[in-house]
């Protein structure tokens, strides 16, 4: 009995994987090219029974982890400045540079979530959060990969790419920016100056809690190797 529950949680397990290759790019092209209707989509479907949540896509912590994996997958692609051999092991480990990855673009849309709770004065709660945060998966996603993108050409050896790294950096901040400021006037109904003064505060916050997480980092690290 035992034998058969095993086999029948690999095969959910198998086919929710396959089915990843066409629900993932299903999802990545509706991000990009229907933001806000993907962010309110995520909101409803919170409300629907937990097996029928997200049951055209991924749900969209999903979406952002698997999008990570994919951008450090790229990563390993690119030839870079910083030799592996000089980095401490924590730091070149796979499963850890996804968790730091994880961290690191978790936090946008935390910031961007707990910044439309304030602003609506609702307490700020696991239940309340989770609405918000979900939705800003979404765009969070391509906005990480793109960002992981452009860091990467950033350190290619030589200087050749540094341009069309910023470039990408620029265009990736650009369409989040936009993406975001459009959320906060259309969910808040606030002006479009409001709305651009609530996404640059959530941003910058967003910045400084992951600046202060790689300084946390860096120096447990250093206190390491001591």
């Amino acid at each position: 009995m035992d034998f058969m529950k095993l086999l029948k949680s690999l095969e959910e397990l198998l086919y929710e994987l396959v089915s990843w290759l066409i629900f993932y790019p299903i999802t990545m092209w509706r991000s990009i090219s229907r933001p806000l209707e993907m962010m309110r989509y995520a909101d409803m479907e919170l409300s629907d029974r937990l097996e029928d949540q997200y049951d055209d896509t991924l749900s969209p912590p999903l979406f952002l982890l698997i999008t990570l994996l994919i951008a450090q997958g790229i990563s390993t692609m690119f030839p870079s400045i910083y030799d592996p051999s000089k980095t401490p092991v924590a730091l070149t480990s796979t499963p850890n540079l996804l968790i730091g990855r994880g961290v690191v673009f978790s936090v946008f849309p935390l910031m961007m979530a707990v910044s439309l709770l304030r602003h609506r004065a609702i307490k700020l709660t696991r239940n309340s959060l989770r609405p918000p945060f979900f939705s800003q998966c979404y765009v969070a996603a391509p906005f990480a990969l793109m960002v992981g993108l452009a860091f990467d050409l950033m350190l290619i050896p030589g200087r050749g790419e540094v341009l069309a790294g910023l470039a990408v950096l620029l265009f990736a901040i650009v369409w989040y920016a936009a993406i975001e400021v459009r959320w906060f006037r259309i969910d808040l109904q606030v002006t479009a100056a409001r709305a651009m003064l609530l996404f640059a505060k959530a941003f910058l916050a967003a910045l400084l809690v992951v600046l202060l997480v790689a300084i946390a980092v860096g120096w447990e690290l250093a206190h390491w190797s001591v």
